[in-house]
Formats: structure tokens, sequence, C-alpha cells
């Protein structure tokens, strides 16, 4: 089986309706284990595939905590939650070990998977990064649901909407996830 075309940078992000660009980079798994894996390879269920900046950022560890905290997006059973960003799989199993997170990390170090689903930018118009975004992908690839950060100044600023990814999810499962009692 031949690797993935690298997916294309796009100067705009996708949107709803648009199929997800097919990639393969390091996958950190919350067991510690880094392998390569494409997002076809995931897709046995709808994949919630969110773009944040860097592990240990002050609004990234909001973010994964929000995910972990919320728990049925830790049960697995609905949706893979997979988070992309700009840092490399050493720190990813250190962010993944302190935090007790239980999502699978991408480690995205030349930002290939930001610009192929069109959130790569420059921070300040200087250092490059990933824009907070989240991305509801279907199991043929369509995106079914999107969320882009707006901070006037710094998008990576904003927080995703844990309520709103919730009925986004449950709208494509079509059943009520199990929320372990909230």
């Amino acid at each position: 089986m031949s690797s993935p075309e690298p997916a294309q940078p796009r100067a705009d992000p996708l949107d709803v309706g648009d199929s997800a660009p097919e990639f393969s980079a390091p996958l950190v798994t919350p067991e510690g284990r880094t392998r390569e894996a494409s997002l076809s390879a995931l897709l046995d269920k709808p994949v919630l595939l969110s773009f944040y900046t860097v592990d240990f950022s002050p609004d990234c560890i909001e973010e994964w905590c929000a995910f972990r905290d919320f728990d049925w997006f830790a049960s697995g059973e609905t949706v893979n939650v997979v988070g992309v960003s700009k840092s490399g799989s050493r720190l990813h199993r250190q962010f993944i070990d302190r935090f007790d997170l239980g999502f699978p990390l991408y480690a995205d170090t030349d930002l290939s998977v930001s610009e192929s689903f069109g959130v790569a930018y420059r921070t300040f118009g200087v250092f490059r990064r990933s824009r907070r975004s989240c991305f509801l992908i279907d199991e043929d690839g369509v995106i079914r649901y999107r969320w882009l950060g707006e901070h006037w100044l710094d998008p990576t600023r904003d927080t995703p909407p844990v309520d709103e990814l919730h009925e986004a999810v449950r709208a494509e499962v079509g059943e009520e996830p199990q929320t372990f009692g909230f």
C-alpha cells in the first residue's frame, strides 16, 4: 500500500460539505506509543479533529482538559477525538501524561496538515502555528461541522464550544451519546 499523496496547502479553511484531505503524520496514543497514521485509518466512526497551537500553552491546557472532563468524548464509542498541533511526539507524550488525556495527538511539526485544512497562519505576522479549529469528519471523509477561532488579534485565544461540538456529534451519529451523569 502506498502512502497518501501530501495534501495541498489551502488559503481558506475547509468548510462543511468539503472532503477532508487525506494525510499521514506521527500519532501519539494515550498509551504512549507513536506510529505513523493516516486520517482514513481513524474513520471507522466520525472523527473530531481539533487543531491547537502547542502543548502546554495555557489556552491549550484549558481546551484539552475541557475535552477530558466532558466524559462522553473520552469514551471513544461515538467519535474519535484527535488533536493536531505543531508540537512533536515527545512533547505530546508529556502533555498526555501530565493531564491524563485519553485522546491521540498528531504531531504536525511542519504544519502540512494544518495547511491542508486551511488553518495555518502567522500569529502577529511572525510565528507559524495552527488556528484553533475543529472539524467533525464523517466515515466517508466529509466535513459535517466546522468551528474556527475568531479572536480579532490571536485566534489561539478562542476555546472550542464543547456543548456545540456535542450537539454536532449528536446530529451526525443520530443518537444520544453516553454522558456519564452530566
